[in-house]
């Protein structure tokens, strides 16, 4: 039975050794994964980082519960109910807890968290969060005398200069992992890399960037309909080669062109920023929206999706500002996106028209809820949101009906278009990001840049255009950044800033 009261140095050490069994094992299954614990070295690396994790945690706990105790408790109780959560997203989608998916915690709606509610999310916290919590709470120590705390201050510091001296020949190594192993040190991932989300976000969002004014360089009346889409990976689209019929519609559809492409990041902000923007930049920079919009370009965004960068136009629509004009069971899903746009198109003042249409049909983990019945054409399917327990056949045949699904919605968008003759039209549709299923034991995507498997950056970029309008340019391989100038292009708008280079079109 556990003391009713504790010397404050054995209960800080007892509290970090809860919080490195409890909460690390994905941080050393890293480690060992990837370091040879046969040699001196790799043993030496592996056992520091054991020893390392708990003198870390000790060092920053120690003072903290030496200069308040009450403080001390509640920033405990945070974290470990904090780490519960975060080891149940790394044990079970195996994501990394870097500042990009803290961008992705922070930006993702009520819908889309709401989706990764499950019983084991539950067991996860209040085995590894709440009871923990509760014992924190009612635990008493006895207070320490400044000699003391300084002795065993300076003793814990000495032993962590100690290890990382020792680790000098380990050096490369650390530098090579530091993001991966930083993203799985508990409670440091998230610790540290809020902050820093915080501060970038603060310095890029000072003031947005204004682009020189663009020009319109013909009367033609033209619309072009961006799609943007959500985790679409290339590999499982029928256009790329993909052994299942993921695209009957649009194999079959005239002047439709596929290219390969990739994108600038693996979470959706940073997709869309690249998308949106005319060059790649940490900057804010104006975006296409805002910028044509500015220039007497009709635009139009409707989206049941979010992570854009901020979109300043009087046409931005939601889900529940289009359900007004909808009908039928296609109203639930991104079909939504579709209703009356045919009509605001013809009651346009304007003779040049952009429509982006911001998707969210394939994003994880609920795939089997991101598409109609009708659309379930693989079976069986993962109705689960603990998709590593799905069978592989399971999972990826939920994800190929989202692809189905997407096949549909841009058919649809083609059919609209040819029935406006008066129009020169194409339409454009590329995905923020691509998506992990299980490969190499990754789900869903946010794997940093440097780390990620191809699935998560290899996306469709599928082009359509009116007869009589445009060719498009023998492209072997595109990106996100190719969109900004296309757009342009096709609506006849030059600028200083326009870029020939990075247009499709002929």
């Amino acid at each position: 039975m556990l003391k009713n009261s504790f010397k404050l140095s054995k209960f800080v050490l007892l509290i970090c050794i809860m919080n490195f069994l409890f909460f690390h094992y994905p941080f050393f299954k890293y480690v060992f994964s990837n370091v040879d614990y046969t040699t001196f070295s790799g043993a030496l690396l592996c056992f520091s980082m054991l020893i390392l994790v708990v003198l870390a945690n000790f060092f920053f706990f120690y003072i903290l519960f030496y200069i308040s105790k009450i403080v001390g408790k509640i920033f405990t109780i945070i974290t470990f109910l904090i780490n519960s959560v975060a080891v149940y997203f790394i044990n079970s989608y195996s994501v990394i807890i870097d500042e990009s998916m803290i961008s992705n915690i922070l930006n993702t709606n009520f819908d889309e968290s709401s989706a990764f509610f499950s019983f084991k999310l539950i067991i996860y916290l209040v085995c590894f969060g709440i009871l923990p919590s509760i014992f924190i709470f009612k635990a008493k120590f006895e207070k320490v005398s400044f000699k003391k705390f300084m002795i065993q201050t300076g003793i814990n510091l000495g032993l962590i200069l100690l290890i990382v001296v020792a680790n000098a020949a380990n050096v490369l190594w650390i530098d090579k992992n530091s993001k991966v192993v930083g993203g799985l040190a508990m409670p440091w991932s998230y610790a540290v890399n809020t902050p820093l989300f915080y501060i970038h976000e603060a310095k890029k969002n000072q003031k947005e960037i204004l682009l020189p004014d663009a020009t319109i360089t013909n009367d033609e009346k033209s619309v072009m309909v961006l799609v943007i889409g959500e985790s679409a990976r290339s590999e499982n689209f029928s256009l790329y080669g993909y052994s299942k019929n993921t695209n009957p519609l649009l194999s079959k559809i005239e002047n439709l062109h596929n290219f390969n492409a990739t994108s600038c990041a693996t979470y959706t902000t940073a997709g869309l920023k690249c998308i949106l923007e005319h060059e790649n930049s940490n900057d804010l920079y104006e975006i296409l929206p805002n910028y044509l919009n500015r220039n007497d370009v009709d635009v139009i965004w409707r989206t049941t999706n979010w992570g854009e960068p901020p979109v300043h136009i009087e046409k931005y629509k939601k889900r529940e500002n289009l359900i007004e004009n909808c009908e039928g069971i296609g109203c639930d899903y991104d079909e939504i996106l579709l209703a009356g746009l045919k009509d605001e198109i013809l009651n346009s003042n304007k003779k040049k028209i952009l429509i982006i249409l911001h998707t969210s049909t394939s994003h994880g983990p609920t795939y089997s809820k991101k598409y109609p019945p009708q659309f379930e054409v693989f079976k069986p399917v993962c109705n689960s949101v603990e998709v590593a327990n799905c069978s592989q056949e399971e999972l990826i045949n939920a994800y190929d009906n989202t692809i189905v699904y997407t096949d549909f919605i841009l058919s649809s968008v083609i059919e609209t278009l040819k029935e406006l003759p008066n129009y020169k039209s194409s339409m454009i549709y590329v995905s923020d990001h691509g998506e992990s299923l299980g490969e190499k034991n990754l789900y869903m995507h946010g794997v940093p840049m440097s780390l990620a498997p191809k699935q998560q950056y290899e996306i469709p970029f599928i082009v359509w255009v009116s007869d009589g309008s445009k060719e498009l340019k023998k492209n072997n391989a595109l990106t996100q950044n190719h969109v900004f100038h296309s757009v342009m292009n096709f609506l006849g708008i030059t600028s200083p800033i326009y870029n020939e280079e990075m247009n499709i079109y002929k």
